[in-house]
């Protein structure tokens, strides 16, 4: 079956990506507080509605929200909110949850004296891709994605993050489940104005992907990553010859097409196994004609069992204070 490559390979896997909300709290905050947020395998978003606060960043760096910022970590990078920086930031254990409608709760903060002012709103979601949280498309994006450097040239963001602060703010009847949608909205346009405005990186992986020789190929295997790409199938992709594509393949991605097919199809099973499909289900979906043999492909390449990361995803999983 012959693939016609899109214009521009990136862009068109990064549309491409999906995201499942997990969970979804509505915060209400009275200074002095601190929130700390785990790693976890899942992307983490937050939006403040009134009152501000700071983030402390994966790399250490203090960043000042402001009311009706929203902020994307697309790797769940761990991360620290507080009403100012310094102070000793509390687990989301400790925060009182009483569910609004399924999976969306609301949470107190457990500290907070009875005659507190400056009150802080704000609403996280945590959103599981449809791509491994180790996987090329998430690992080239910022660890921290912030609304208000895109807002200018994508007009539909300040008209989502006005639709959010009404129903924060309003606390009406239903609002849980409309916040939990904009959410998604807002965080999948997020996606998409960067993609179009913000990664202009010119060197590594993306500057492969806009390869005119091998973005065509890397593009149909992140697109298809089930598929049983053969070295020959990837060659005339390219218009080439099975010697002429492995040595482009390779001078340009820095790997074998093997190796980096291999790579790509096992993330993608990290990322079944977090979804909870079966190791035997998987094995056959990527043409192994035995489980024992999918998993030590797997293990060769991930470093661990898949056992291991249904168990670990499982516990992830459960609910916002794991996350």
């Amino acid at each position: 079956m012959s693939l016609q490559a899109p214009a521009d390979p990136l862009s068109e896997m990064l549309r491409g990506l999906r995201l499942d909300g997990v969970e979804y709290g509505r915060y209400r905050l009275p200074e002095p507080w601190a929130s700390d947020f785990p790693a976890a395998t899942t992307a983490r978003f937050h939006f403040i509605s009134s009152g501000g606060c700071f983030l402390l960043t994966p790399s250490g760096e203090w960043l000042e929200l402001r009311p009706g910022d929203a902020v994307l970590l697309p790797r769940g990078d761990g991360h620290v909110l507080t009403s100012k920086p310094g102070l000793p930031p509390q687990p989301l254990e400790r925060f009182a949850r009483k569910e609004v409608c399924s999976g969306v709760y609301d949470l107190q903060c457990p500290y907070a004296a009875p005659d507190a002012e400056g009150v802080t709103l704000a609403f996280t979601a945590c959103m599981r891709f449809n791509v491994d949280s180790q996987h090329p498309l998430i690992r080239m994006m910022p660890e921290v994605m912030l609304t208000s450097d895109l807002a200018a040239r994508e007009p539909a963001i300040p008209h989502l993050i006005d639709a959010m602060a009404r129903e924060v703010d309003m606390d009406r009847v239903g609002a849980g489940g409309i916040l939990a949608r904009l959410a998604d909205v807002l965080t999948a346009t997020l996606i998409r104005a960067w993609v179009e405005y913000g990664c202009g990186d010119t060197t590594g992986w993306i500057a492969a992907v806009r390869n005119p020789d091998v973005g065509r190929v890397l593009a149909a295997i992140h697109l298809e990553p089930d598929r049983d790409w053969s070295v020959a199938a990837l060659a005339s992709l390219m218009g080439a010859s099975r010697s002429g594509f492995a040595e482009r393949f390779q001078k340009v991605v820095g790997e074998t097409p093997a190796r980096y097919v291999a790579r790509v199809r096992m993330h993608q099973a990290r990322q079944w196994l977090g979804e909870g499909q079966r190791v035997s289900a998987i094995a056959e979906r990527l043409g192994y004609d035995a489980e024992a043999s999918f998993s030590r492909a797997f293990k060769r390449v991930i470093g661990a069992p898949p056992s291991h990361f249904r168990r670990r995803d499982e516990d992830l999983a459960a609910g916002i204070p794991s996350q």
